[in-house]
């Protein structure tokens, strides 16, 4: 069972890739997804996180076959 994880932006710099993909038991959480794809760097404060290309938490299920997105914050004015 796997997952896709892809990284935008400047978490894609960040990370040095633009996509993973991990292995799930079927029991991961978004931020669990990020700790396991990313594990040298913490998840940065109010990163926006999409499953399935739909907003989620950092403790939304995750499960076999989901993309998980992580998007850095949005700022403009």
């Amino acid at each position: 069972m796997s997952i896709t994880v892809r990284y935008f932006a400047s978490l894609r710099e960040r990370v040095g890739r633009a996509e993973d993909q991990l292995e799930t038991d079927g029991n991961d959480t978004a931020g669990g997804v990020w700790a396991r794809a990313v594990p040298e760097e913490p998840m940065p404060d109010r990163v926006l996180i999409a499953i399935n290309q739909e907003y989620a938490d950092a403790d939304h299920p995750v499960r076999d076959g989901d993309e998980v997105a992580f998007f850095p914050p949005v700022t403009g004015g």
